[in-house]
């Protein structure tokens, strides 16, 4: 049974990669009802096992093949009791397909249409191809990102198609559905990586114009340009996050690793950074990376151990939270935020393409012979498990 403060938003999700996927995963595991339109074969990215592809968690699948003639009606008839849909075609693509903002706003006037692209719904580049990394480039974001004297280093694909993506997106439906509970009227939600990838800069162009940020890779705050900002190697080949940017957290700092501020330069004096860091990393190589991280332990020295993603799950704070749960024999992120009210909580696991095809034909009033007669058409498919 569905948990969270959506409970009772049914969406209809059209299959994607990335940030699609990733805001309809936020949406289920606040408790709405997502409905994945699959195409007939699995589509998860690079042949990955669709079971295991935790972001088409808490959803059930319907395979359709949208070309096929007639398949557009199926999905007019599942956004008839929708509350919003999300798709991730490139601009004009889903009007191709009969399923474009028009004509599903006319059959539903209620409707959420979300709309996720990279460079958006217009512009030069809107029928471009892209990935993250193009779009945090374009965004100014991948610039900054490096050090000094080095190229700049993606992020993985963090920051366009999750945080400036999908999260824009789950943002855009949420707010958009809080619009239509109160006007009755739905809308287009235009959700654009580079925009949204723009918009997370917006603290970086509040200091550059406030002359506090150069454009000098690796020479700043927050850039490993500040020796209290960086990342050290530790005796054991491992790391420790170092994040001391106030005073007080900067002499808790130097008190946990043994210097002091009377033999050091003073923390704002940039031209002095580089030679306080290689006094840090010396420092930092005289213990390991858990010892380190004891000596710390209650004070307010800012420093966290590097873990990777496998270790992440183990640590004491994580699992006291929470952060991490099993489920289906898959260690996954737990549902965040948290609501005190209306707590989240994992739903059904990631399905296999068409894997509730037959029920969701059902749910929305067509017959057992209907049925028969899309999948016989190739116009709905059942599950090809390997």
């Amino acid at each position: 049974m569905s948990k969270g403060p959506l409970v009772g938003v049914r969406i209809i999700e059209i299959a994607s990669i990335g940030p699609g996927p990733f805001a309809a995963m936020m949406l289920a595991d606040a408790g709405a009802e997502i409905i994945r339109v699959d195409r007939p074969q699995p589509s998860s990215w690079g042949g990955l096992d669709p079971r295991v592809d935790l972001l088409n968690r808490g959803r059930r699948s319907i395979a359709l093949d949208l070309k096929a003639p007639g398949a557009y009606e199926v999905v007019l008839r599942l956004i008839e009791g929708a509350d919003a849909l999300i798709e991730g075609f490139r601009p004009g693509v889903a009007e191709r397909l009969g399923i474009g903002p028009e004509i599903c706003l006319k059959r539903n006037p209620r409707l959420v249409y979300g709309r996720m692209t990279g460079y958006g719904q217009d512009g030069p580049l809107a029928n471009s191809a892209g990935h993250d990394i193009d779009y945090i480039a374009l965004a100014g974001a991948l610039y900054p990102i490096g050090r000094a004297g080095e190229v700049p280093v993606p992020p993985l694909n963090l920051v366009a198609d999750f945080g400036g993506g999908g999260m824009l997106m789950a943002f855009g439906i949420a707010t958009a559905l809080l619009s239509v509970a109160r006007t009755g009227e739905g809308q287009v939600v235009d959700a654009a990586m580079v925009d949204g990838v723009a918009l997370l800069t917006t603290m970086l162009h509040g200091l550059l114009a406030g002359g506090m940020w150069r454009e000098e890779r690796g020479s700043n705050l927050l850039d490993t340009g500040a020796p209290f900002y960086e990342v050290y190697e530790t005796k054991d080949g491992q790391f420790v996050a170092v994040g001391a940017l106030e005073p007080q957290f900067y002499r808790e700092l130097l008190s946990v690793v043994g210097l002091s501020e009377e033999e050091l330069p003073p923390q704002e004096d940039a031209d002095s950074w580089p030679r306080v860091k290689q006094i840090l990393a010396e420092v930092f190589k005289t213990k390991s990376r858990d010892e380190w991280c004891s000596l710390s332990m209650d004070r307010d020295a800012c420093i966290a151990p590097v873990l990777s993603p496998l270790e992440a799950p183990r640590h004491s704070h994580n699992q006291a939270r929470g952060s991490y749960v099993e489920k289906d024999g898959l260690t996954q992120p737990a549902p965040a935020p948290r609501f005190s009210r209306t707590p989240s909580a994992l739903g059904l696991p990631p399905p296999v393409p068409g894997e509730h095809t037959e029920e969701i034909l059902l749910e929305a009033g067509y017959s057992h012979s209907e049925i028969e007669e899309l999948i016989s058409k190739g116009v709905a498919s059942l599950p090809v498990v390997s």
